[in-house]
C-alpha cells in the first residue's frame, strides 16, 4: 500500500531551495548535495505537471504556478506544526519559525527589546531578521510579516498600524555654533541640509512640517545626498555635517547626551506611521500571530 503523502520530503526541499534562493544553499542548510535538491524538485514538478521554478546558474525564481504551490505549501506545512505542537500537549510553548524583514529604523531603534521579550516568552521559536530598506516580496522570498514606513498601497496586504512616529530636525551644537540656528524656513534654506533619497523613487524625501496651522512638504538642497539608509543622515549631523530630519525615537538620546540639538521646534507635528503587513490568504503559524500579537499589543 503506498502512502499519499511519501512526497512531502520533496516539498519541504522546494520550499527550502526557494527560501534560501539557490540549491547550492539549500544544500548547506539540508547537509546534503545541490544534485539531490534538484532531483526532489523535479519530481516534484513531474508529480504535479507543472514548472516550479526557473533555474539560473546562480540562483532560482518561482514560475507563477510555483508561487501559488509555495503559498499553499507554506500552509499546509504551518497546519502540520500546530497540530503536532497541540498532540503533544504543550500548550503556549510555541515553536516553528517567523520571517520578517524590517527597515533599518525600525530594526535597530524599535524591535530590539521586543524581540527579547519575544524570546524570553517563546524560547523555541526561531525568528529570521532581516533588516533592509527595500520593500521585500513577503511571498516570493518566504517572509511571515515586514514593518513598513508610509501609506500602504492597495495591494492585497493586511496592514496594521504600529505607531505614528514623530518628526524633527536636528544638528549638532558645532554646526549650529559655526553657522548659526535657523529660526524660520527661509533661513533654513541657507543652511547645509541633510537629504534623503527615497529608493522606490529616487527622489528626495520632502521634509514634512506643521506651520500656522497647515501641514508643509519642503524640498531640502544641499551637496551631499543620502541613499539606501536614513540613519545616514542622523551620523552625518552628528559630525556637524549639517541639518537632518529624523525621528524623534532615533535622536532622543543624542538630544538628551547633547549630541544633537533640536531646530526650528515650533514647526514640528507631522508624523509618518509604521505599520506590520502579512497576506490576508496565508495561514499563519501560531509563533506568525503570537509576534503579531506582541508587535501590535501597543498600537
Amino acid at each position: 500500500m503506498s502512502r499519499k503523502f511519501d512526497y512531502l520530503g520533496d516539498v519541504e526541499v522546494f520550499i527550502t531551495v526557494v527560501e534560501h534562493g539557490s540549491f547550492t544553499a539549500a544544500a548547506v542548510e539540508l547537509s546534503t548535495t545541490p544534485s539531490v535538491l534538484s532531483r526532489a524538485v523535479s519530481r516534484l514538478e513531474a508529480r504535479l505537471g507543472r514548472q516550479l521554478l526557473q533555474r539560473t546558474t546562480r540562483r532560482v525564481g518561482l514560475t507563477e504556478a510555483g508561487r501559488i504551490y509555495l503559498e499553499q505549501a507554506r500552509s499546509a506545512f504551518s497546519l502540520l506544526d500546530d497540530a503536532e505542537r497541540d498532540g503533544r500537549g504543550q500548550g503556549g510553548d510555541l515553536t516553528g519559525r517567523v520571517k520578517i524583514s524590517v527597515p533599518s529604523t525600525y530594526g535597530h531603534y524599535r524591535l530590539p527589546p521586543l524581540l527579547a521579550r519575544f524570546s524570553q516568552q517563546h524560547p523555541r521559536v526561531q525568528v529570521e531578521l532581516n533588516i533592509t530598506n527595500r520593500n521585500v516580496d513577503l511571498i516570493a522570498e518566504g517572509f511571515d510579516l515586514a514593518i513598513r514606513l508610509g501609506q500602504m498601497p492597495d495591494s492585497g496586504l493586511v496592514a496594521r498600524k504600529l505607531e505614528e512616529a514623530a518628526l524633527l530636525l536636528v544638528a549638532s551644537p558645532a554646526y549650529l555654533h559655526r553657522m548659526g540656528v535657523p529660526q524660520t524656513l527661509d533661513e533654513l534654506q541657507q543652511h547645509s541640509c541633510l537629504p534623503f533619497i527615497m529608493p522606490r523613487t529616487g527622489r528626495i524625501a520632502p521634509w514634512v512640517f506643521r506651520y500656522d496651522g497647515r501641514d508643509v512638504d519642503w524640498l531640502p538642497r544641499s551637496t551631499f545626498e543620502i541613499s539606501d539608509d536614513v540613519l545616514g543622515v542622523v551620523s552625518l549631523a552628528e559630525q556637524g555635517m549639517g541639518i537632518c530630519q529624523s525621528y524623534e525615537f532615533i535622536v532622543r538620546d543624542r538630544i538628551e547626551r547633547g549630541q544633537l540639538v533640536e531646530v526650528l521646534p515650533h514647526l514640528r507635528g507631522r508624523s509618518r506611521p509604521f505599520s506590520v503587513i502579512f497576506a490576508p490568504h496565508r495561514r499563519q503559524s501560531a509563533a506568525t500571530r503570537a509576534m503579531i500579537s506582541l508587535l501590535t499589543a501597543d498600537a
